[in-house]
Formats: C-alpha cells, sequence, structure tokens
C-alpha cells in the first residue's frame, strides 16, 4: 500500500464537475463494462458522499436514512481533448472500500477511508476514470482476531477492523448516514520540471523567545539562487544527499502565536525564492508547549509559551453529516461561533474524521487550540495484525505530515474511550492498554510532532481511567448522572475532555422551521434527542432532572400544564448549569485546569447535544458558556458558612484596574446591603474576594446562618473598568434558588442604531431572570441572560447571513417566572 506525498505548491487541477454515479447491488458489477449506464445520476459533487449526490436528487432524507453501505456506488468521470501524456491521479480521501480503474484497468485499491493516494496514469485525450466503492456491510460481517471485549456505542462490533468513521453507526448519538464516496478531492496533477513538492514546515520557540524553523522540500529545477524566508529572516537551503533541500533559520525575538483567550495567534508567511520569483510554501507559528502535572503527579494543565492556559471549549462533531465537507466556507461559522463564546479549544474526537488542512488553518488563524484524537474509539483493535499496523501507520503519518505546520495542534491523543470501555467491563489494565495507544501512536507523534503533547487515551490516568480527580476525564457527574452541581467540585476534576451533555433545546424559530411538532411526547421530536444505547433514559430526561433541581417544578407535570414556561426553563436551565459549572472550574484554588462540553453543533434539527443548533443558530446553553468563558471575569460561589465569594480572572497581557460593587436585594429590587472595592488585577492573575471584605461587615449573604427570615433573594456582583465604568462582567446568586426571585418584570426596551449596528437597550425595575430576546433576521451577541434593575444592559443585533440593507429589528422579550411578553419595533 503506497501513500501519497504531500501536495506540491502547485497542486493541480480540481476534479470537481462532470462526475456520473451508478448505484449497483452488492458485487453486481465487477468492472466498468459490466454497468448498466441507464440508472446514471449526473453531475453529482466531488469532493462528496453519496449521501450528499442522493440528497441533491432529493432521493435521500437525512431525517430519515436510507442504509447506504449495502449497495455499491460508481463513480465515473471522462477525460475528453486532454492534451496526451503522463500525469497523476492525486486522491485525498475514499470512503471506505475504494477500487479505481483507468480506462477499465484497476490502478488502486485502498480500505482506509483516511489515507491520500497518488495514482500515475497515461492520458491520451479520450480517458475514462471509475471509483468503486464496495458494500460496506459485507466487509462489517467479516471475521478477523477475536475482540477481548465489546462496546454498545456502535451497532457493528466490524468496525474494529475497517478503517472508517463510526460516524452512521451509533444510534441513539447521530443519525445513521453511512459515509461513502470520494469524500476528500480529487485532483489531476501534471509533470513540471519547477515543480516544489513533499513540502514539510516545522516550528519551534525556544526559552529564550526564538522561533526555529525547519523546512523540508523536493525541488529538481534549474534555478540556483533558492532562498528561504520567514519573519524578514532568509537563508539558503541544503540539498541533502537524497536530493531533498532543507533549512534550518533561527529568529530572535520571534512574535509568538497564542489562544485568542491570552493573546494574538500571531502566524508568519514561509516564502521560497527562486530568482527573482517567490513562492509560498505554507504558513505556520512559533509557539512552545508543554503539560503539567501538578506537584501530586495527577494534574493535567496546558502551559503555552510558559502559561498556564484554562482550556475551555467543546467537542467537535461535524459540519454536515452528510457532505464531510471539508473546505473553509463549512467551517467557518462553527469555528468563529466558537471564538464568539470565548472557546480556545475544539477536539476531535476518536468517533469522526480527521478534518481537512482548511479547518487547522482557520483554527490557526482564530488561535483555537485543538486536542487531536487519532480515530480510534471504545474498540479492541487488531494492533498485531500486520496489515491493519501498516494501515495505522500511514494514516497516522499522512496526517501529522500534512498538520506539521499547524501552531493550533496542542494534543495527540491515542483515541477515545478505549481504556474506559474495557476498564468498565471489569478488565485488567494488561488486556486495555495495549501497544496501539502506548507504543505505536505514542511513537509516531514523538517521531514526527515532538513539539505536540501526546496523551494515551481520552480518558486516562487514574487508579481507573475514567476517575475525574487524576489525569483527563470524561466527567459527567454534572449531566448524566444526575449529580447536583456541587458535584463539580467534589469530583475535584482536573481536566474534562468531555463534560456536560444535555439534550439542548433549539431556538422556537428553529423548531418551526425544521422541527414543527409538539415538544417532548412527540416521536419526532424523541428520534432526534440523544442517548446512550441500551439504557431506559435519555438526555431529556437528563435535562428535566436539572429544571427540577434548579426550580423545583415537576418536569412532566410542567410541560403538560404551561409548556411555555416548560420549553422556557428548558432552554434557561442548561446555560444556568454551563454558567455555574465553568465558576467553579475556573475560580482560583480549584483543581481543574480545563472542560470541553459535549457537543459544538447538532447533527439534526432538534434538541441534540449540541450548543449550536444544525442550522447554525446558538442555542441557550451557548450564550452561558459565553458568559463563563470571558477572559476578563467576574463570578460567584456559595461558600456556605463561609459566605459568598467573589473570583476575578484576568487572562489578559496588560493588568487591570477595576471596581468590583456587590448588592443583596430584597424583593429584587431593594438594596439590603451593597459594597464597593478598587483592585489592580495583575496580567494572568485570579483573585477571590470575600463578599463580607467588600461589604465591610459581615452579612448573611448565602443564608447559611438562617438568623430569622431571608433578607434578600438575589445577590448581584458587577466588575466594571476603573476610569471608564464599563461593564466587564456580571454574576448572580439566589440564595433561596432561582424560583423564589422570579418578578413579573417590566423591561423596557429602546432600539437604537449607531454606526450601522441596531442596538438594543434594555432596563428594569426588578430583576429578570433569563431574559430572551427573540428578533427576526437578527442575533442577540448577549441571550439567556439575567437582567439587573438600576443600570441599562446593552445588547447588539447581529444580522443573519443573507440580511440585506440592515432593515429595522422587531421582536419580543420574554423572561422566567412571568408570562410578560415585551414587543419592540
Amino acid at each position: 500500500m503506497a501513500g501519497a506525498a504531500p501536495l506540491p505548491v502547485d497542486s493541480g487541477r480540481l476534479l470537481d464537475d462532470g462526475w456520473q454515479l451508478i448505484l449497483t447491488a452488492s458485487g453486481e458489477a465487477a468492472l466498468p463494462d459490466n454497468l448498466h449506464r441507464e440508472r446514471m445520476l449526473l453531475n453529482v459533487p466531488v469532493p462528496g458522499t453519496v449521501a450528499a449526490a442522493l440528497e441533491q436528487a432529493n432521493q435521500f432524507e437525512r431525517g430519515a436514512p436510507t442504509p447506504l453501505n449495502q449497495q455499491d456506488a460508481w463513480y465515473l468521470r471522462s477525460f475528453q481533448d486532454e492534451l496526451p501524456g503522463l500525469a497523476t491521479l492525486h486522491f485525498e480521501g475514499l470512503a471506505t472500500i475504494a477500487e479505481v480503474y483507468w480506462n477499465g484497468a484497476r490502478i488502486l485499491a485502498t480500505d482506509n477511508m483516511f489515507l491520500a493516494f497518488d495514482a500515475p496514469v497515461q492520458l491520451s485525450g479520450n480517458d475514462e476514470l471509475a471509483i468503486c466503492f464496495r458494500a460496506l456491510a459485507p466487509h462489517l460481517d467479516r471475521k478477523g482476531p477475536r475482540a477481548r471485549w465489546r462496546t454498545q456505542l456502535m451497532n457493528n462490533q466490524g468496525l474494529r477492523l475497517v478503517r472508517t468513521t463510526a460516524l452512521g453507526y451509533m444510534p441513539g448519538w447521530c443519525p445513521e448516514i453511512h459515509a461513502a464516496g470520494p469524500w476528500r478531492p480529487v485532483r489531476l496533477l501534471r509533470p513540471d520540471p519547477e515543480q516544489i513538492s513533499n513540502i514539510t514546515i516545522a516550528s519551534a520557540l525556544t526559552d529564550k523567545g526564538e522561533g526555529i524553523l525547519t523546512v523540508h522540500f523536493d525541488y529538481s529545477g534549474t534555478c540556483e539562487a533558492l532562498v528561504v524566508e520567514c519573519a524578514h529572516a532568509k537563508i539558503a537551503p541544503v540539498q541533502t544527499n537524497n536530493g531533498c533541500w532543507q533549512a534550518r533559520l533561527v529568529i530572535p525575538d520571534i512574535a509568538v502565536w497564542w489562544p485568542h483567550t491570552h493573546g494574538s495567534p500571531v502566524l508568519h508567511d514561509v516564502t521560497l525564492h527562486l530568482g527573482k520569483q517567490q513562492f509560498a510554501l505554507g504558513r505556520t507559528g512559533f509557539r512552545s508547549l508543554r503539560i503539567d502535572h501538578d506537584d501530586d503527579g495527577q494534574g493535567f494543565a496546558v502551559i503555552v509559551n510558559g502559561k498556564r492556559i484554562f482550556c475551555r471549549g467543546t467537542v467537535w462533531s461535524s459540519a454536515d453529516i452528510v457532505r464531510l465537507p471539508g473546505n473553509r466556507e463549512d467551517y467557518a461559522p462553527w469555528l468563529h461561533l466558537a471564538v464568539e463564546a470565548g472557546m480556545n479549544m475544539i477536539r476531535v474526537s476518536g468517533i469522526t474524521v480527521y478534518e481537512s488542512n482548511a479547518f487547522f488553518d482557520l483554527c490557526d488563524e482564530l488561535g483555537i487550540l485543538i486536542w487531536q484524537d487519532f480515530m480510534f474509539a471504545n474498540f479492541d483493535y487488531p494492533a498485531k495484525d500486520a496489515n491493519f499496523a501498516a494501515n495505522v501507520d500511514a494514516e497516522a503519518r499522512q496526517f501529522l505530515t500534512r498538520t506539521m505546520a499547524a501552531p493550533s495542534l496542542a494534543i495527540l491523543c491515542g483515541g477515545s474511550e478505549i481504556y474506559q470501555q474495557g476498564s468498565m467491563l471489569g478488565l485488567p489494565e494488561t488486556v486495555w492498554k495495549g501497544p496501539l495507544t502506548e507504543e505505536i501512536l505514542s511513537a509516531l507523534s514523538a517521531s514526527l510532532r515532538p513539539d505536540v503533547p501526546y496523551v494515551a487515551n481520552s480518558p486516562c490516568g487514574g487508579a481507573l481511567p475514567f476517575i475525574s480527580n487524576a489525569g483527563v476525564s470524561h466527567y459527567y457527574g454534572v449531566s448524566a448522572y444526575c449529580r447536583p452541581l456541587d458535584d463539580a467540585r467534589r469530583a475535584n476534576v482536573r481536566f474534562a475532555t468531555e463534560c456536560l451533555a444535555f439534550s439542548n433545546v433549539p431556538e422556537a424559530r428553529t423548531l418551526k422551521a425544521h422541527l414543527n411538532v409538539p415538544a417532548v411526547h412527540d416521536p419526532r421530536w424523541k428520534a432526534r434527542v440523544p442517548r446512550d444505547n441500551g439504557v431506559s433514559w435519555d438526555f431529556e430526561d437528563v435535562r428535566e432532572a436539572y429544571l427540577e433541581m434548579l426550580y423545583g417544578f415537576d418536569p412532566a407535570r410542567l410541560r403538560r400544564e404551561d409548556n411555555e414556561t416548560y420549553l422556557h426553563l428548558s432552554r434557561a436551565v442548561t446555560a444556568e448549569v454551563m454558567e455555574t459549572t465553568f465558576a467553579e472550574w475556573r475560580r482560583p484554588g480549584s483543581t481543574c485546569s480545563g472542560g470541553l462540553v459535549w457537543m459544538l453543533q447538532d447533527l439534526l434539527s432538534g434538541a441534540g447535544w449540541g450548543v449550536i443548533d444544525s442550522t447554525g443558530e446558538p442555542k441557550a446553553a451557548w450564550y452561558g458558556l459565553k458568559r463563563a468563558s470571558r477572559p476578563v471575569n467576574l463570578t460567584l460561589t456559595d461558600e456556605g458558612i463561609n459566605g459568598l465569594a467573589l473570583h476575578i480572572i484576568n487572562e489578559r497581557q496588560n493588568s487591570l484596574n477595576a471596581i468590583v460593587q456587590i448588592s443583596c436585594l430584597r424583593g429584587g429590587k431593594q438594596p439590603v446591603v451593597s459594597g464597593r472595592h478598587e483592585l489592580t488585577v495583575g496580567q494572568d492573575e485570579r483573585i477571590t474576594l470575600a463578599a463580607t471584605d467588600v461589604f465591610g461587615a459581615f452579612f448573611d449573604t448565602t443564608y447559611a446562618y438562617r438568623f430569622g427570615p431571608p433578607s434578600h433573594d438575589v445577590t448581584i456582583a458587577r466588575l466594571k473598568e476603573a476610569g471608564t465604568g464599563r461593564l466587564l462582567a456580571e454574576a448572580f446568586h439566589f440564595p433561596q434558588g432561582r424560583t423564589r426571585a422570579f418578578h413579573d418584570a417590566v423591561i423596557e426596551p429602546t432600539l437604537t442604531e449607531a454606526d450601522g449596528h441596531w442596538l438594543l437597550d434594555l432596563a428594569t425595575p426588578v430583576v429578570a431572570q433569563s431574559v430572551h430576546v427573540d428578533v427576526e433576521g437578527y442575533r442577540p451577541d448577549d441571550n439567556w441572560f439575567h437582567l439587573a434593575p438600576g443600570e441599562t444592559k446593552r445588547v447588539r443585533l447581529v444580522p443573519h447571513p443573507g440580511i440585506e440593507g440592515s432593515p429595522r429589528p422587531s421582536g419580543e422579550i420574554r423572561i422566567a417566572g412571568s408570562s410578560r411578553v415585551v414587543w419592540f419595533e
């Protein structure tokens, strides 16, 4: 099996038109000549999948998918009027059991959708390319080396033997849409004597702030004056014994790459000068990475450029479950929303696919760290099988080589829940900890990406791999296991690579347009609610457990008697849980150094795991994460008889002169006690203040001592910039519970336009909880927030894509605990 080299600077012609598709029964046509071409679909998308082609022809419904792994799919393309001569076909990804034919003769076969291939061909001016994607189901039924355990996550144990994605094979987790087809680009490359190819770029940052750039490339042209340039530093490359050119640049005082929450993600172009001509070899950033395991050896903190980073973000699913796209325009909306929400890390889980270079390019530009699993999950993989091991080696080498220049790649991980699966079945460590993750992938990572820390599996690190108080964990104490919110502290989480999974309810407008059925009890609604295979509950049950826990309502009764309030609180509760949990994890003194929510986006419209729905509209949970993830932030935690604690965080590279204000209100509006404190928070500093220190005297902020009836129902803390008075962050605490602080607040909206942006100013005489602003054609930059009395809150309205001319917005405002609707226009 021969893999493909990295593409040259001139990456050839993209073959994205002129494709036809023929579907046949499994094994019906052995060769292209056996096909009945009258059944052909014309002009199908490539890169693309069989599902995408059928959906384009109105023959496939992603909400009710038909199996695509039981038939063969033939993609055909003719090459008419091409200049005769030698050429190379470059296949970036074929899913999954594929045979490639040139003029009827087989020139390539693969059983790994994650591998790229080169195939030399002779063009005659009248040629045909045929790619047959054989039915995967028969291959999944074949026997292989015996597995020592079985997983319930996937519905076919044969997946462990075939290098394909688990997407489509996880009932209850994602729609059963099977990946098949040329899902990555196909290109035609012509020989060029001046071609620059096999380019690799590696960067490193020394303790002295020097950037170390290493470049390798192939060039056999005629130019003798070769120069490599980066950040205004230049050097002439030298040719090695094998003909490869290499250059090593040491660049003093290089501008470094940071995750966007802590600085600027500075990137530097790498340019090759061939005499008077210039060629862009690529782009990279300089940063250092290491893991701090804390004094007890059990921690897991990502250190970037010597600075400890609290990593917060989500787990990636797919930009489109049908198309499995790899284009910049497909990734951009999701990743821009991640940045807007303050996320600085995205995890690509082992149940998905390796994303394209465009994904890494965007994360490089946006300052998003990537936790990258290799595509292995839950199974007992046959690592000792020679063919399987060779497949793994080629797959990992290609991925690591093509992402070598990416500063965003922060963690490499051997896969997802392999260790957890085996250990939860009671098997000894010697069974579930094996050479695939401990030796093969570890060695390849160390060899090709020594700048990136490697983790054997997610989760791992404790006495058992799924224990939260050591290493990396999949923490579901708060969420799936319905533990109280304070379990987030009790569990001593060190780093959660998965957490806080809920059936997050989308906005009403999304549901009306894409899933207009009665909530919860309708079978079509329930079909979109995620669940673990083989259990008696789903993640809607989990969300409802926290609705009852936080608000005291019986969810079943509430949705029968007041469905509108039920849905409002169902959305609000996940935002509240996100904010509360991350306030705990980010406070000074917390053992936690990161949390990645499961997941970023839904695959179908409905109450899925995503904090963004499948149309790209943020849900309430996204807004909660956005407030929880602010680089400059103020949060409150209830410390019981120790009172209320205020935690101020400044992750910026400049010190902050600030004012902290705190007020306890009776009836949601009458101040009982107030305080003000000026302070300076240094760069990358976290400070904790006791509320009584701000007041200057004792006051029972948490109502822990219970000396008489409670004197207040809400405490509001604000962090303001000294000098300007600009509000930086706001936090709320409800000592008697959220429901006791429900008020029928009258919100006064004022709509203004400034510099081409519509702004909505909101004011209230009494605290209003979980304020929801719904605007046709616009998305508020903050939503599902609590509104404090006495100060105006300004919300910027962001137009949806396609909105022309910024028409005057109109909409409605609702709050938790009240049936009042406020209209504005």
